[in-house]
């Protein structure tokens, strides 16, 4: 195990990072939350409807987070998490978006079985309605871990929301980049390390499969 972490502290401090950027995934706010605040360094994901090819993939390993509120449902978090999602009807955003944070997308693992994920439940926000929504949604294709190192932006910026923003896709191309530097991780390097290192523990202990990271 410390030759992992050895390697995975040798990964964090020298990634290298874009200066700017307009990529961007798009995650409920609620996530997005607890991964500005340390919470979790995962998120869970299958994809959305309009996604190229029809399926879910990791186009970008440095992306802004950019918050949703469409879909977000409390019945389908934790309890501690419930209070922060106020419903909202169909087709209904913000005028302005709120991004303030970009993460490293470190880690991405491929889950077919919903026993698989149940070890994985103190490390991220959302129940088990969720998850096995999730797996009942296009049962073929597999659920996909993400493991992310997030960084608070210098500067929250207020997007204006675009129509090209919208629809159930994971990815966007925002109209203007933001500037990546000077920004602060969430978590030091250790502590990633530490997260990192008990995540991967378990996943390797259920033999999962690890998917290699796609640079554009």
């Amino acid at each position: 195990m410390a030759g992992w972490e050895t390697i995975r502290v040798f990964f964090i401090k020298t990634c290298i990072m874009e200066s700017t950027t307009t990529q961007a995934l798009k995650e409920w706010a609620v996530a997005v939350d607890a991964l500005e605040q340390g919470k979790t360094i995962v998120l869970l994901r299958k994809g959305g409807i309009r996604e190229e090819g029809n399926r879910f993939q990791v186009a970008y390993d440095q992306v802004l987070l950019y918050p949703t509120y469409e879909h977000q449902q409390p019945d389908l978090l934790k309890a501690e998490y419930t209070h922060q999602v106020t419903p909202v009807t169909s087709g209904w955003h913000p005028e302005t978006v709120r991004v303030g944070s970009w993460a490293e997308i470190t880690d991405i693992l491929r889950v077919s079985e919903p026993p698989d994920l149940e070890a994985l439940s103190p490390y991220h926000i959302w129940n088990e309605k969720f998850v096995s929504a999730r797996f009942k949604w296009k049962p073929r294709q597999p659920l996909y871990i993400l493991l992310l190192r997030t960084y608070k932006l210098t500067s929250v910026h207020q997007i204006p929301y675009r129509s090209e923003y919208g629809g159930c896709r994971s990815w966007i191309d925002l109209a203007a980049p933001i500037s990546l530097e000077g920004s602060v991780p969430v978590l030091g390097d250790g502590e990633y390390v530490k997260e990192t290192g008990q995540i991967c523990q378990v996943l390797k202990e259920l033999r999962l499969q690890r998917i290699p990271r796609l640079r554009m």
